[in-house]
Formats: structure tokens, C-alpha cells, sequence
């Protein structure tokens, strides 16, 4: 099993879901389409780790909504006792910028501009998402043993992590814009 199975087998095993809905669970912080988890879904269920429901709805397909196994919870306890492996870090800004010499300035701090704008709204939608947890847990769920934990955690990494881009981006900009001599 590759990570986003693991990822979504955690999901499943919080709370029971259709491949749509794991999918809106998992963009705020990994990036996965619908090619991906309904294929990787089918294969979870044929080999054990998942077993769904069929919700019947009159104006759609019926949906399949997928819970957690026996089976999927120990394969899923035995990843997490495992060592992660090393950040991935794939940014084309990142590619861009080093390149940033071969394009005018106006060009490169359109780049930068883009992204401060990107990191805003990630930023607000992480900041919305942590003031309904709190408004759901009764106060921020500081408690490792809670299954709201990890979502306190992620969100507040989320808004540290879209804060310094935004910094970092800003800074470009004021470095973009100085006068040549």
C-alpha cells in the first residue's frame, strides 16, 4: 500500500466516507483526484482494508461510503509505528525562481504576487477550518488521544506554514522592486 492509502485508510477509520467526500477531506493538504482514490479505493476493499455501504440517492448514482476493517486498522497502526519517510518537496515556484535572471522584473514579481494571493486564502480557509473546531470541541482539542487532535495540529502547521510563505513572498517582492544601479 502507498501513503495516500494509509492517508485514506485514517480518514475511513475517523469517520465512514464516500471517495468524494475523502478526497474534500484530503486537498487542504494532499493533493489526489478522483483517479486516484476510487481506483485505490476498489483495490482497498478487494484486498480487505475497507468495506463499504451502498447509499442508495434519487437524483445521482448511488454512492458507496467506505469504512475501516479489522484488517485496515492494524495495517494502518503498523505504518504509523514505521518511520516517515523524507518530505517531498515539488514547488514549480521554487524551479521558477531559480531561473528568475532569464525574466523582467515585472514578470517575476507576478509570480510571487500570485502566490502571496494563493497563501492568503489557503491561510483564511485553515483559520475558518480551526474556529469550527474549536466551536465543535468545546475549545482547541489538545488531547493526542482525540481524534481532533491531528486536525488541531495540521491547521495550526497549515496557517504557520502559509504566514511565512506569504513573509517569504513579500520579501521577493521588496527585492524585485529596488531600483537597479
Amino acid at each position: 500500500m502507498n501513503t495516500l492509502a494509509y492517508g485514506l485508510l485514517g480518514l475511513v477509520a475517523r469517520t465512514p466516507s464516500s471517495g468524494y467526500d475523502l478526497m474534500l477531506q484530503l486537498q487542504p493538504f494532499w493533493q489526489a483526484k478522483h483517479s486516484q482514490i476510487y481506483p485505490l479505493l476498489a483495490k482497498m476493499e478487494q484486498e480487505g482494508y475497507v468495506e463499504f455501504t451502498r447509499v442508495h440517492q434519487t437524483d445521482r448514482p448511488d454512492k458507496k461510503v467506505y469504512s475501516i476493517t479489522e484488517k485496515g486498522r492494524t495495517a494502518l497502526r503498523e505504518w504509523l509505528a514505521e518511520p516517515t519517510a523524507e518530505p517531498v518537496l515539488r514547488d514549480e515556484l521554487f524551479l521558477k525562481s531559480y531561473c528568475l535572471w532569464l525574466t523582467d522584473a515585472e514578470s517575476a514579481r507576478h509570480l510571487f504576487a500570485e502566490r502571496e494571493a494563493h497563501c492568503r486564502e489557503q491561510m483564511q480557509m485553515f483559520e475558518t477550518f480551526l474556529k469550527e473546531l474549536e466551536l465543535a470541541c468545546d475549545g482547541l482539542p489538545q488531547d493526542p488521544r482525540t481524534p481532533f487532535f491531528g486536525d488541531y495540529i495540521l491547521l495550526s502547521r497549515g496557517i504557520s506554514s502559509m504566514r511565512e510563505e506569504m513573509e517569504w513572498c513579500r520579501w521577493v517582492m521588496d527585492l524585485l522592486d529596488k531600483p537597479r544601479t
